[in-house]
């Protein structure tokens, strides 16, 4: 599924070709909280790094978060002008790429269900708003994310 995104005040447009687009999996991490998240979590959803074209690069400006008190090699992509969140990269995987959903201007699938992660980082103000059946996990679950979408039947051209 080919995506359009863009951040808030428009000097950053991108597009990306995604094989793992359904907005199902909400992070709470304190990281994507903190970064991106105006629910309390983030969404991210997978994309082919190959495929990512981006008009506005001037105007990006990369953060490297601390975990457990190291800078993280992924790299987390913003606009330097309006702050928005627009996508993570990360050398270990560097065939993928993974926009925040909240960065993306194409309409994107319904997820049947979400999974919630990274619960034990969530903010004591954060309302979990998870349905019965939903999955919850404290830390960051074993499947990938390209995985979790193949078990559901929701990886692009699957």
């Amino acid at each position: 599924m080919q995506l359009q995104g863009s951040c808030h005040c428009g000097a950053v447009r991108f597009s990306v070709e995604a094989y793992a687009p359904v907005p199902y999996l909400r992070c709470y991490c304190s990281i994507c909280r903190k970064t991106a998240g105006g629910g309390g979590y983030a969404v991210n959803l997978g994309g082919k790094a190959s495929s990512l074209e981006v008009e506005g690069e001037d105007a990006i400006t990369v953060f490297h978060a601390r975990i457990d008190d190291e800078e993280s090699p992924a790299e987390r992509r913003f606009c330097a002008r309006c702050g928005s969140a627009l996508w993570l990269w990360d050398p270990r995987w560097p065939e993928l790429v993974h926009p925040f959903a909240s960065a993306i201007d194409t309409p994107l699938p319904i997820p049947p269900e979400q999974e919630h992660i990274m619960l034990g980082s969530k903010a004591n103000w954060v309302r979990l708003d998870a349905k019965r059946g939903e999955r919850r996990h404290d830390g960051y679950p074993q499947a990938s994310l390209e995985e979790r979408h193949r078990s559901h039947g929701l990886l692009d051209g699957s």
